[in-house]
């Protein structure tokens, strides 16, 4: 007769700390959360929160979401925006273009805009062409525009936000973003800035996604604040490329990018943004004239910047938050930069 064996159970906590390695780093951080809270902290959020040097609300995320049946709770969900940029060619242009491109070879974007308009008596944007050339790989020369692309790239290496460590005074660090907006079957773009420090915030309208727009939005928020701003950061948006990094080179500002996938890199911005959206264009302020959208814009952002309390300034507005108020210029409209 066979005699059976006791076999011993390891305790929970023990079994889950084997279980665990089996995981990412990020879950391993995690469960270190939600360890110390159980065992160490007698189920106190703050506590723990204290003793990892982390924001209250970031363990009790963890905590929510914690199954020890299923550790892959405590893994990282993905950060994508719900809302990305999308391939906005159609595929009647996109045959139009390549046909173009491989019967005119050495032709740039610009002179094949120029003749796509004068062949099909239909206006595109030369970006439409230029993105078409680069997903198809259209270029005379393959080999060449590879080592071109590799150069570009090597001699403007990016300074990511994270190698930053923000500062709340003024103007430390100003962040800005795009806002796309279609009315009328136009398309829209406000470019949007918030600084860091006294949240402060500006906007205008363009009709245009360009860098120049960009760099035109970066001289006037210059202007408007009439001090100097130390660091700009952006995402990776083309707008923010070209013109707008010889911008920032001549008003001697230091240029940070948001991650790739990364929203909670700029959090304000995107505060901001759904602000603008809720309590300014939802309330019927749209309009596709720059002109007039760009006056009305700027008396609500006299009442956000000057009336308007925010709960994160302990319902201050950003003018009685910021101490040096009267040296702000005065928001005068302008006409949109063409």
């Amino acid at each position: 007769m066979w005699k059976s064996k006791l076999v011993k159970i390891k305790p929970k906590w023990e079994r889950l700390k084997i279980q665990i390695k089996n995981y990412s780093r990020e879950a391993r951080r995690n469960f270190n959360y939600v360890h110390w809270y159980y065992t160490k902290a007698d189920e106190n959020a703050s506590f723990t929160a204290r003793h990892f040097g982390v924001h209250r609300n970031t363990i009790t995320k963890w905590v929510s979401r914690f199954d020890e049946s299923n550790l892959s709770s405590l893994e990282e969900k993905s950060r994508r925006p719900n809302n990305v940029r999308r391939w906005e060619i159609t595929e009647k242009e996109e045959v139009r273009i390549i046909t173009l491109r491989k019967r005119y070879i050495r032709l740039g974007k610009m002179k094949l805009k120029r003749m796509y308009e004068n062949e099909y008596k239909e206006k595109i944007s030369s970006w439409k062409i230029q993105r078409v050339i680069e997903v198809y790989k259209l270029y005379y020369s393959p080999d060449k525009a590879k080592k071109l692309a590799k150069k570009r790239f090597k001699n403007h290496k990016k300074k990511r936000i994270t190698e930053l460590t923000k500062k709340n005074y003024p103007y430390f660090l100003v962040q800005l973003d795009t806002v796309v907006r279609y009315w009328n079957n136009k398309k829209l773009y406000i470019l949007t800035a918030i600084d860091h420090g006294t949240k402060i915030a500006f906007a205008r309208m363009y009709t245009n996604h360009s860098s120049a727009s960009a760099a035109d939005f970066l001289k006037r928020l210059k202007i408007l604040l009439s001090e100097k701003i130390i660091n700009i950061q952006t995402d990776n948006g083309s707008e923010f490329h070209k013109d707008f990094i010889k911008a920032c080179n001549e008003l001697n500002i230091q240029h940070y990018w948001s991650r790739v996938r990364m929203p909670k890199d700029n959090p304000e911005i995107e505060r901001f943004n759904r602000t603008l959206k809720e309590e300014f264009i939802q309330l019927g302020n749209m309009i596709d004239d720059p002109v007039i959208f760009n006056k009305r814009l700027i008396k609500w952002l006299a009442f956000y910047n000057f009336k308007r309390p925010h709960q994160t300034l302990e319902y201050l507005t950003p003018f009685e938050h910021y101490s040096k108020a009267s040296q702000l210029s005065p928001m005068y409209s302008s006409r949109t930069h063409s």
